[in-house]
């Protein structure tokens, strides 16, 4: 079993009503003052479909702030009650302990948990292929990152929303269908875009992209078990470095959120160049990208790194 990078704290309910739980209102959960459906969504890669097949009809809560790395989550009393509140809650098992804690515990029948409704791939652990941070789960909880599984998991939200709001059924569930189509479209434009390459190996930062190369018949070599803001040991660097060099691989990936910092010392030793491979995880603040935008440039950051033609 796994646990994560560094501790988490979900604080009991007695310290709930210290904070003014009752006061709870935008933030809180339940029927909203505006009668709208109240979602509280665990990071951005859910939160991000909740608010395009929700629409009008919801307010969505985010539980990780904007440009927050999501796995090192604590919550608040305040968004524990969030939680409880809320008539919906979106999120991915695994990723974050101390939502997994919170739905467990408060959050009301049909929340829905995004692993749940596709194929999960077996956790990664060990060798060539340890994380660098864990979970609580026996599988790759980065579902977010094949389009098509995203897809599935649209589909399931708009039920989901439409059994908690039924008198608005027909707007998510067409919302919902919109999504999927965008999706399934992006995902055979990954399809279409990585089906001739000279490369199939991608290095990355940490292993998050189990389900993008699982899908388009890639293979992950992560930078694994190693801090991502200290410089590997001599050993250490020799080991990675020689991985690299048996993957044929041009261009180490690094990711936004974490520091590029031992990917871009690897990649000066292997003598390759780096480029980023965005994990879809959350946006900085007043970013305009979006799920979408994110991952088409991730496609159009691929090709060339992989000799695609």
């Amino acid at each position: 079993m796994f646990t994560s990078r560094t501790p988490f704290r979900v604080l009991p309910l007695t310290a709930l009503a210290l904070t003014g739980l009752a006061g709870l209102t935008a933030c809180g959960g339940g029927a909203a003052s505006d009668g709208r459906t109240q979602v509280v969504a665990s990071f951005y890669p859910v939160a991000w479909l909740a608010e395009r097949i929700g629409g009008p009809e919801t307010s969505v809560q985010t539980l990780t702030k904007p440009g927050a790395e999501p796995h090192d989550l604590e919550l608040t009393p305040r968004q524990v009650g969030a939680v409880g509140k809320a008539d919906l809650a979106v999120y991915v098992k695994g990723v974050q302990p101390a939502v997994d804690q919170a739905v467990g515990k408060h959050a009301k029948d049909g929340s829905l948990d995004a692993a749940s409704v596709v194929t999960t791939l077996p956790a990664v652990s060990g060798g060539e292929e340890e994380h660098d941070h864990e979970h609580d789960v026996d599988y790759d909880p980065h579902i977010w990152l094949d389009p098509s599984r995203m897809a599935t998991v649209a589909t399931a939200l708009g039920g989901r929303l439409a059994a908690a709001d039924s008198a608005h059924a027909d707007g998510y569930k067409s919302r919902a269908a919109a999504v999927a189509a965008e999706l399934t479209a992006l995902d055979r434009s990954f399809k279409d875009g990585l089906r001739s390459c000279k490369r199939t190996s991608i290095v990355t930062a940490h292993a998050a992209f189990g389900y993008l190369a699982e899908r388009y018949g890639l293979r992950q070599v992560p930078i694994a078990g190693v801090d991502p803001s200290a410089e590997p040991s001599p050993k250490r660097l020799a080991e990675l470095t020689g991985r690299i060099g048996s993957a044929g691989a041009t261009t180490v990936f690094t990711e936004t959120l974490v520091s590029p910092k031992v990917a871009e010392t690897l990649a000066k030793e292997a003598r390759v160049r780096t480029a980023v491979l965005d994990p879809a995880e959350g946006v900085g603040p007043g970013s305009p990208d979006d799920y979408l935008s994110i991952m088409k440039r991730n496609l159009e950051t691929l090709r060339p790194a992989l000799e695609c033609s």
